[in-house]
């Protein structure tokens, strides 16, 4: 199943941010190989990064909630749940 992954930083979480960069870009270029992260990139507003967005081909919902359990970015802080936003898609075949 297909989603678009919105993801907002919490306040002020561009140090935690930074510190966990590294985790994070590790697993998602792993996911990328895999065919489970399609596309990323960060949310910009005034030129700062405040969040970011994710397409994400996962089999089902536990193995979407297994990625999260596990994402540096969601175990350390930086993304704000409460506005989290996971909104099944359809993307447009490549070919």
């Amino acid at each position: 199943m297909q989603y678009l992954v919105i993801a907002y930083d919490n306040e002020n979480a561009l140090d935690k941010r930074l510190e966990v960069r590294e985790a994070h870009v590790e697993g998602a270029k792993k996911l990328m190989n895999e065919g489970k992260i399609i596309n990323a990139g960060a949310l910009i507003e005034e030129d700062q990064m405040v969040g970011s967005t994710l397409f994400v081909d996962f089999e089902n919902d536990d193995e979407l909630n297994e990625w999260l359990e596990n994402e540096p970015y969601v175990v350390n802080g930086v993304w704000n749940m409460e506005e989290f936003q996971i909104v099944p898609v359809k993307l447009l075949p490549k070919d």
